[in-house]
């Protein structure tokens, strides 16, 4: 079995942040997506494919030496799917791919543990989601062989329309840590981040 491969979606408009590109706001100090990389790195240690969109040059600019393969999705104003379908078709080959937020810097590292070691303790042919009081969380663990699947429909591409569609290809794990589950899109989710520092948008 091959390690792990992650994409990470940074492509979004950060709408609900204000004036502010939340993926570049500080967290312990560092952009919020770096901080998300090297939390994904070190999980799997691989590279990890930045799906970029809205404000690419400066996303990519704090990403600089940062153990990331980066990709421009041209499409992102037209949604998340578009950046799935960019990251799908840019990784490499793994028999498991993380598919994860570039806003949830309350995941650690031994929470993408768990979802993997869940993922490869039950079926390790269908997508992998943690689930807690009936909330999804992200990231998700999309096995290759899926990969193609996904692409299908180039009217709905990527992993909502098709897990939805598809129950019979996805199980759920009950997986209770608050990093799967917690993002950080407004201001007030900003502020209300334990031991976040003082700083503002790189």
């Amino acid at each position: 079995m091959t390690e792990p491969r992650a994409i990470l979606l940074a492509a979004g408009l950060s709408r609900r942040m204000g004036a502010r590109n939340k993926l570049l706001l500080t967290v312990d100090g560092v952009p919020m997506i770096r901080k998300m990389v090297d939390t994904y790195h070190a999980a799997t240690g691989q590279p990890v494919l930045v799906v970029t969109g809205h404000e690419a040059d400066r996303v990519s600019a704090v990403l600089d030496n940062a153990p990331a393969d980066i990709h421009f999705n041209a499409r992102y104003a037209e949604g998340r799917a578009t950046s799935v379908t960019c990251g799908l078709r840019a990784v490499g080959p793994a028999d498991r791919i993380l598919i994860g937020l570039g806003d949830q810097p309350h995941l650690r590292v031994r929470d993408i543990a768990a979802l993997l070691m869940a993922h490869d303790g039950a079926d390790p042919a269908k997508i992998s989601i943690p689930m807690h009081d009936g909330v999804r969380g992200n990231p998700i663990v999309i096995p290759t062989a899926l990969r193609a699947r996904l692409l299908d429909d180039p009217h709905s591409p990527g992993c909502k329309k098709f897990t939805r569609a598809h129950p019979e290809h996805v199980q759920f794990h009950a997986l209770t840590q608050a990093g799967f589950y917690t993002d950080v899109d407004t201001p007030a989710a900003y502020a209300a981040l334990s031991g976040l520092r003082t700083g503002g948008e790189i």
